[in-house]
């Protein structure tokens, strides 16, 4: 018997996990796919939010201000990345900039730092910022991060500290006995006390096993575009003024030295239509109304993520009210990235009643082995010890062998050829793997006793030629 099954391997599931494992209880997390984050968790803008855009009294407001404050400290703790890099928010015309002083007046209402610039102002610091642009909210605790890198931090923290956590396993069907569900898979059944469904796109469907359908879940689809690390093409996040699909096409800095271009925003009908399409070139003619200059000479490649879009609007965070020991972490679309270490707290907190003790001792996961943040002095001692620190098998990005190894063989470690590439980054460069790929490929097989062909590549997303994609540009 568990205390808790969560349901789901993305943002809210890890970070649940994460707190989860600090504490004396017994957990499991069930995922259907093969690693962390392959759903919307790894594939968005990966931007912590200030908090000034979501509608007032909402959770999506409440949630993402508590985020934007906790994912410093929080960053720190599972040694990953987090910049704050800030904002603009840009308008053009007078009903724009109406927009932005309603949008100036809720950041101040909610304590936000911001500032109203003139055009002229915001294209002092952002130069690629279009000439029509006559004024900018700025938003300096915006920040970003590399979502599944947090991901896999707090997922590999569980693991170390007791978190069961099964990848190709499938929910089936949930039953209420009692006062415990009957949880069955594609590979077997468990029991548990409470079941925390965190399943993205398809939260509505593990609902709907136990009868639940006071909510949908529309999947609404986002493209991008991925510029390589040549220089950056603008230095802060740039949004439009929003509209009620979303925040718009955004130009994103990311923290590899990347810029995201996107996204779209469509709804589709598929939950596992994850494909580019052309409405991709979409993102062409809307960033063009709020950037100029744009280098689309650079794009190496484009994705799309599905974003759980609720029928009501906003974050459910909730016991059921029929269905005792059920939890609802559903609907979490933007900004569900920054307010999911506040989700999780209050999920432990308030929903499972705080009734779990913290453990005396929780193990830290050891830092990850990243040759391009070592001293020439640090490099050469690793090398020495261990010469597959000084083999190059990424040219791109500069990755080394004993960095591949390093990610496969972690707690949690690699276990595909997205998983090393998403962990270590060989592919992310220009050519994307052609040159590294295949020996990805041998690398994992032979790390994992397997024979080539049983080496899964598994990601989200499907990429358009390559020659294609620039000659339509």
């Amino acid at each position: 018997m568990k205390d808790v099954i969560i349901i789901g391997a993305g943002i809210s599931g890890c970070t649940i996990a994460h707190l989860l494992a600090k504490r004396k209880c017994e957990v499991l997390v069930l995922e259907k796919r093969a690693d962390a984050a392959l759903g919307a968790s790894g594939a968005n803008s990966a931007i912590i939010h200030s908090g000034h855009d979501p509608k007032e009294g909402t959770l999506k407001a409440k949630f993402n201000l508590l985020g934007n404050r906790m994912y410093e400290d929080y960053c720190q703790e599972l040694q990953v990345d987090f910049k704050r890099i800030g904002a603009f928010v840009v308008a053009s015309g007078e009903e724009e900039e109406k927009t932005l002083w309603g949008l100036f007046e809720q950041a101040r209402k909610r304590a936000i730092e911001c500032a109203l610039l003139s055009g002229d102002e915001v294209r002092k610091r952002e130069p690629n910022v279009a000439d029509e642009i006559t004024m900018g909210l700025y938003l300096p605790t915006t920040g970003i991060i590399t979502p599944w890198e947090v991901c896999y931090a707090a997922l590999e923290e569980a693991k170390m500290n007791d978190v069961d956590v099964h990848f190709n396993e499938e929910v089936m069907a949930i039953k209420k006995e009692d006062d415990h569900f009957v949880v069955k898979t594609d590979c077997g059944e468990y029991l548990s006390r409470y079941v925390i469904d965190c399943a993205g796109v398809r939260a509505d469907e593990i609902a709907g096993m136990l009868g639940i359908d006071t909510y949908s879940i529309r999947a609404r689809k986002g493209e991008y575009y991925v510029l390589d690390h040549k220089g950056y093409f603008t230095n802060a996040i740039i949004y439009p003024v929003p509209s009620n699909k979303g925040k718009g096409v955004l130009a994103v800095p990311t923290i590899h030295g990347n810029t995201l271009l996107g996204p779209t925003a469509e709804f589709v009908d598929d939950k596992d239509d994850d494909e580019t399409t052309d409405d991709l070139y979409s993102v062409k003619e809307k960033l063009a109304r709020t950037m100029k200059n744009i280098p689309y000479q650079n794009v190496i490649r484009n994705f799309a993520g599905l974003r759980p879009t609720g029928s009501n609007h906003d974050f459910i965070i909730k016991e059921d009210e029929k269905v005792k020991g059920f939890i609802h972490v559903s609907c979490i679309e933007s900004p569900g990235l920054t307010a999911a270490p506040a989700i999780a707290k209050y999920v432990v907190e308030e929903l499972l009643h705080d009734q779990y003790e913290l453990k005396t001792e929780f193990k830290r996961r050891r830092k990850p082995l990243i040759m391009a943040k070592l001293t020439d002095e640090e490099k050469n001692h690793l090398i020495k010890e261990n010469p597959d620190f000084g083999y190059v098998v990424c040219r791109c990005e500069k990755i080394s062998l004993g960095e591949v190894k390093d990610v496969i063989n972690r707690p949690l470690g690699a276990r595909s050829i997205i998983g090393v590439k998403r962990r270590c980054r060989p592919g992310m460069g220009g050519c994307q793997g052609g040159f590294c790929e295949p020996q990805i490929l041998e690398i994992l097989a032979k790390e994992l006793g397997i024979p080539k062909e049983k080496v899964l590549r598994e990601g989200p997303g499907s990429e358009i030629a390559l020659m294609k994609l620039k000659e339509d540009l």
